[in-house]
């Protein structure tokens, strides 16, 4: 258990050390970072390259943004298998879904709770 917590902890600060490196050291925005990972993600995760990774990190890798363009490419693959060439559009969308509700109606109840203000 505590190996387990050990790896994740590890593989998820390495991948957002390399988020705060490309921060740092280019000119790149956070935003394009973002696309970046995800885009990363579904590569990897395409390839059958990132199912190792979440395999030995478990939630390390699956929660970092490279792990949601993995969730999307495997999602794909799935509805493509099952569903033919509509599984393109849809496989996404599916494997994905319940995480992006959830980040919506936090997002929502945060801001019911506090105050947001504009700059």
């Amino acid at each position: 258990m505590v190996i387990a917590l050990l790896k994740a902890f590890v593989v998820g600060g390495l991948i957002c050390v390399i988020g705060q490196l490309l921060i740092d050291l280019t000119k790149m925005t956070p935003a394009r970072i973002l696309v970046l990972f995800v885009c990363l993600g579904v590569l990897l995760g395409g390839l059958g390259l990132y199912q190792p990774l979440v395999d030995f990190a478990g939630a390390g890798a699956t929660v970092p943004l490279t792990g949601f363009g993995n969730a999307l490419a495997k999602g794909v693959k799935e509805a493509v298998q099952k569903d033919g060439f509509l599984g393109v559009v849809t496989g996404g969308f599916t494997a994905c879904a319940a995480g992006v509700t959830v980040a919506m109606l936090s997002g929502l109840v945060v801001s019911l709770i506090c105050r947001p203000k504009d700059k």
